[in-house]
């Protein structure tokens, strides 16, 4: 297999576990660089503390070859060993991975005050959004006291079709690039994708027509949202959105879209302006809001 056209634009991968598998013909592919990026991804939220033989039941790679790379990993500073468990959990140095990509979104800074007076304002969380793949990366986050079960953190991945978040993130791709990941999200979780499109799609137009997309509990019960989006810009083309998440049981009824909706889309707006992305909005048109369950 030739190498892939790097000048060619693709959508980002879901995991790196699914490119190892289908790049197994493909003389320039780096397959050990693969598979320890594989295991890294391995530790996730509620899996921070695994062994060798974990790592292998969960990546499907032979128990000789984690070993190698997990020592290899501890040895570079990516893993930490835990001697007295014989474990290993991601080491510090794997943070300094995401600081370059941060460091490149310099919008997070100027947005953060205005996040924080609107959280604190409706009593929940205000966050912003990085699509990648099928999933919702938080790239900074803003949040009042008590906010519930889901407590938002930068790095945090969700996924986009049953999310408000990842609704707003899709209505700012180009058409290409919006049917693309439809098909990518139905080859995925077909199961997943059929119980989801319909809202999905009514997310998306619903930011075109009324600048947010609403989720009623899809992705977590308690926790009703409505998100906006922002702009798909950067080299890479890189799709923002923000969103705001409020305990349901803190909402009078209708106010979720009559005042908060609009509240994050004129957010949305201020950013914007600020960064200078006004003409990357997605177009909107000018419609009454009401308060009933689209």
């Amino acid at each position: 297999m030739a190498p892939r056209d790097l000048s060619r634009p693709r959508h980002p991968p879901s995991s790196a576990a699914a490119v190892l598998a289908e790049s197994v013909d493909d003389a320039a592919f780096a397959t050990t660089l693969a598979k320890g990026l594989v295991v890294l991804e391995a530790f996730k939220a509620g899996s921070t503390l695994l062994g060798n033989m974990e790592l292998s039941t969960l990546t499907g790679i032979p128990r000789p070859t984690v070993a190698r790379l997990t020592h290899t990993l501890a040895e570079l500073g990516y893993l930490r060993y835990d001697a007295e468990r014989a474990k290993y959990r991601v080491g510090a140095r794997a943070l300094r991975i995401a600081h370059p990509l941060l460091a490149g979104m310099q919008f997070r800074q100027m947005a953060r005050p205005m996040m924080q007076e609107l959280a604190l304002s409706v009593r929940g969380t205000v966050s912003i959004g990085l699509l990648d793949a099928t999933s919702m990366i938080y790239v900074e986050t803003a949040r009042s006291g008590d906010v519930g079960p889901h407590a938002p953190d930068i790095g945090m991945p969700i996924p986009v079709v049953m999310t408000a978040m990842g609704r707003a993130a899709a209505a700012t791709l180009p058409p290409a690039d919006s049917e693309r990941l439809e098909r990518i999200i139905a080859a995925e979780d077909g199961e997943l994708w059929s119980a989801f499109r319909d809202k999905y799609r009514a997310g998306i137009a619903q930011c075109k027509s009324r600048g947010f997309a609403t989720c009623w509990g899809e992705y977590m019960a308690s926790i009703h949202a409505v998100a906006a989006p922002l702009f798909h810009a950067g080299e890479s083309r890189q799709s923002f959105s923000i969103n705001c998440g409020i305990p349901a049981f803190r909402l009078q009824p209708g106010q979720l879209e009559a005042e908060i909706g609009p509240r994050i889309a004129a957010l949305a707006d201020s950013i914007r302006a600020i960064v200078g992305q006004a003409e990357l909005a997605p177009p909107r048109k000018a419609r009454k809001i009401t308060s009933g369950r689209a």
